[in-house]
Parts: C-alpha cells; structure tokens; sequence
C-alpha cells in the first residue's frame, strides 16, 4: 500500500497536507504531529463500482433490532429499546464519578438473565475486580472479566467461537493497537482502537460500551470523531460530594436524545429513584427568607428544586457575586436587571445564589425563582407557603414563557402546589414585586 506523510493535530484530530504553527481547525498552537497514512486508492470500475450505486430506500429490508433488557427499566426507556445488538456506546464522565460501578452493575445485571457480559479493564487488575464484584454483590457464572492494554485481546474476544454478548471496555483511552503509532491515549491511538472495536463488535452483534475520560473543562476526551463513531453517548455527572448521580443521552440512534436517570449512590452500587420529582428537594422550611421553589425541566423530566440567595450587606470594594448550580454571568445578568428595572441598588451588597441537592442545570425557567429568592432575602419577607415558580427573565424585566409549561404545571398540581406568579398573571418584574411583596417602584 502507497504511504504518504501528513500532519494530524494531536488536540482535535484534524488533518492538515502540510506543517502549521496552529492548527486550522481548533486553533491550538504546536500540536501538529507527522504523521504516515494511506493513500487513496482510486475507485473501482466495472462490476465492482455498481456497488456503490444508490439504490430506492423503500426496496430495502428493513433492520429488526431486536434490543434486549439491560436489566434497569430506567436504563431501557433511556436507551430507548434497551440494549441493541452490534450498537457501540459512549461513556464519558469525571474520574470517580461512579462509572465503572454502573458498568459492573450492568455487566452482572446481564449474567444474571442469562446474557455473556465481558469486562476489559486497563486501569484495574482482576483481583481489584473481583473485590469490587464481592463487595457489589455481583458474582455469577455469566460474569467475566479481562485485564490488558491491548485491543488484539479483545479482538480475540470477538473472534472466538461464541462472543460475549456485553463488551464493556474501561476505558478506550488505556488500549493501544499494533496499526497506530503514538501512546495509549494519543488521538492516533484512540480512533484505531475505537474503530477496530466498533467494526468488529457490528459484525458479531456484540454490544459494546466504551468508557472514555474526559478533559479538565468536561468534555469527552479524544479526537471529536470518538462521538460521532458510536450511536450512543452517555455521560454520568453529579457532584461527588453528593450521593446523587444523573446518566444523561447526548446521543442516540435508537431512541430519544434528551431523556437522563437519577441515581443515588449506595453501599450497594448505583440505585435508581424510581420518583425523581421531589428528590432534589430534600426538607424545606418555607417561613423562611430567601428561598423559593422552582419547577425545573431537565430533558423531558420535571424536578422540583430549591433555589436559595443571601442578599448581606458587604464591606468589599467589590461585592461578591457567587451562585451554585448555575451559570455565574446568569446570575449577574439577572442582578442588572433587578437594578434597572425595579431601580434596586444592589451595588453594596454581597449577593450568592445556590440550588440545593447538588443539581446544576442550565434551565431558562429558573430566572424567576432566582428572581424571587433574592428579592426575599432583600426584603427579609418569606414567600408564600406551597408556591411554585418558573419563568425566563428578559432584558426588560418582562416574564416569558418557557417550554414545557404544562408538565410544569401538572408536575406542581400533583405535588400539592400552584405557581404564584408566571407570564399571564405578573408579566413584569414591577408586577412581581407588587404580587409578592407589596412594594411599588
């Protein structure tokens, strides 16, 4: 086979014909590598390039996925058909997050209805794996498990006369193949291993999930094309402090790409909360200033929250600005308008904003609630006992809208409780004010 050198950008993956001080697709500087690749061949004639014809979609057979339990029904409707035959899957989350218990979870969950789970491990050796499968209580029959660096072994695997039909690889980025060059890790090495895997694993029907690290900023490590191989990408986040974990769909081939699961975190390995709606919000007591309840929507779930905020006088030459859960420059954004708008000087005071229960979202609707929390603690008046609030805040003052309005509202409706303020009843901020607080401008 014809060979040529180019250069391919150790940070994004990208393919350059010639060297550059930065890169042209993700503007890295310095990270061009050499690299030796294949040249393209030219296309068949004849016979042969009848194949690649395009032919009427409705005369195809049509693919009967025949999707198997994962052994979580949680599990199932987030995958949309359970676990498909030949689909690859993505697994990204920060180190210590609770993905390898999940997997182990699912891998004895799959022995135990009689399926073959195989677990590769390049970061554990197998006496670490039967002591966290002891500990899980996951020992079976059907439960296997194999600790090496190469992806030969688990080709292998796939090779054998009756493969597995669970491949769980922990994680792509420990797997280095003999076809690439560079270290396990390398964006050479992560889309061979990735590649070989995924075209072997559609040839026997073998589902396979891949365990991939992820950066310092969140993202999925490796080159952007690791994604866009597999049908389904999953990412597991939560903050370790707390027991909660959410699985959320960022991808997904065979059924909705919004959907999430709430775990917790148990002696036992991963739990599912079979009624997330009022998980993340704990015990509260409404008598109190500066907080209000918010119905959030996450995928197509709704939760409901608390939203607290401290409004303190402050003694810096800058006051703080801090909140948790979400976004900062919302939280400042919202702040201006309040300023504006309801003409509040908050210039002197210290003002932080938190949800409570270790959720963060990015949920427009919560602008109201924020809104309320902190003109409560401003005021030192409580809200409203049983109230509920959602809303997006505009640049001036006016109360929006947001999706999903009537699964908000069933959601509070079941849960005992009625929006006290929404678009159609206080389309301002002044309107809120004078609503739940009595004051005018």
């Amino acid at each position: 086979m014809k060979t040529k050198e180019a250069y391919r950008c150790a940070a994004c993956g990208a393919q350059s014909p010639r060297w550059q001080g930065q890169c042209p697709s993700c503007k890295e500087w310095n990270t061009l590598e050499a690299v030796t690749v294949a040249k393209r061949s030219a296309k068949p004639v004849g016979a042969a390039a009848a194949q690649d014809k395009p032919l009427p979609l409705e005369e195809l057979a049509s693919e009967d996925l025949h999707a198997r339990t994962s052994g979580f029904d949680a599990l199932d409707q987030l995958l949309g058909a359970g676990l498909v035959p030949g689909a690859a899957i993505l697994l990204g989350g920060e180190p210590g997050i609770g993905k390898s218990t999940l997997l182990l979870q699912l891998a004895g969950s799959q022995s135990r209805i009689g399926h073959t789970a195989v677990y590769l491990s390049g970061e554990e050796s197998l006496p670490q794996l039967k002591s966290r499968a002891e500990r899980l209580d996951l020992l079976g029959p059907g439960l296997m498990a194999i600790s090496t660096n190469k992806v030969e072994d688990a080709l292998a695997i796939l090779d054998g006369p009756e493969p597995p039909e669970l491949l769980i690889v922990d994680s792509v980025q420990t797997l280095a193949s003999a076809m690439a060059e560079g270290i396990p890790g390398s964006v050479s090495q992560v889309r061979a291993v990735a590649s070989e895997l995924v075209e072997k694993t559609k040839k026997t029907g073998t589902t396979l999930i891949l365990v991939g690290h992820v950066t310092k900023d969140g993202q999925i490590a490796g080159p952007k094309l690791l994604e866009h191989m597999v049908d389904t990408v999953l990412y597991l986040e939560g903050d370790r402090k707390h027991f909660s974990r959410i699985l959320r769909v960022l991808k997904n081939r065979f059924g909705p790409s919004d959907e999430l699961v709430v775990f917790t975190m148990k002696e036992k390995g991963l739990e599912v909360v079979e009624d997330p709606a009022t998980f993340f919000l704990g015990t509260r007591d409404p008598s109190l200033s500066g907080t209000a309840m918010a119905m959030a929507v996450d995928g197509q779930r709704p939760f409901a929250v608390e939203v607290q905020a401290l409004v303190s006088k402050s003694f810096l030459t800058i006051p703080r600005r801090t909140s948790l859960g979400f976004d900062t420059n919302r939280l400042n954004l919202l702040l201006a308008v309040l300023e504006k708008r309801l003409r509040l000087n908050l210039s002197g005071y210290d003002i932080y904003a938190k949800i409570t229960g270790g959720l963060a979202t990015k949920d427009p609707g919560l602008d109201l609630a924020v809104i309320s929390a902190i003109l409560s603690s401003f005021y030192d008046q409580p809200l409203p006992e049983s109230s509920v609030y959602w809303g997006e805040i505009d640049l001036n003052g006016q109360v929006r809208p947001v999706a999903a309005h009537d699964v908000r509202l069933k959601q509070s409706q079941r849960l005992g409780h009625e929006p006290a303020c929404h678009s159609g009843t206080c389309p301002t901020l002044a309107d809120l004010q004078r609503i739940l607080f009595g004051k005018n401008n």
